[in-house]
């Protein structure tokens, strides 16, 4: 006759289970335990504190120049136009400059880390519908 399969006191902690086959492990971790996202992450916020320091810099340069500095915004740079003027003509090219920043940071650092972690996934959920 065989032992029960309860435990003979509610106290008794449960029997350990039988060991099974070995469990594969896969080569490396699945995606979500993998400091790719953590890379990724830091390279966008690389890519956003550019652009914005880029625009936002030249900006806050022409409003302290225009509050702190009147003398240089009002001179005349030539044939009339004043300073300010000109400085403030400028902002649209250094609009357009942080842009191109933007796109080019994506393009060299954003980009090829998010397409390594895209392929990564497909293949890691192509191993997972094999199993």
């Amino acid at each position: 006759m065989s032992s029960p399969s309860y435990p003979t006191y509610p106290w008794q902690p449960p029997a350990p289970p039988e060991p099974g086959p070995p469990a594969r492990r896969p080569a490396r971790e699945p995606l979500g335990h993998h400091s790719d996202l953590r890379v990724l992450r830091g390279a966008y916020r690389w890519q956003r504190r550019t652009a914005t320091l880029t625009a936002l810099g030249y900006f806050t340069l022409f409003l302290i120049l225009s509050a702190c500095a009147p003398a240089v915004m009002t001179s005349t740079v030539a044939d009339g136009i004043p300073a300010g003027l000109l400085l403030a003509l400028l902002q649209l090219p250094v609009t357009w400059l942080a842009i191109v920043l933007y796109e080019h940071t994506a393009r060299r650092r954003v980009d090829p880390l998010a397409d390594r972690i895209r392929r990564q996934a497909e293949l890691d959920a192509r191993r997972g519908a094999v199993r």
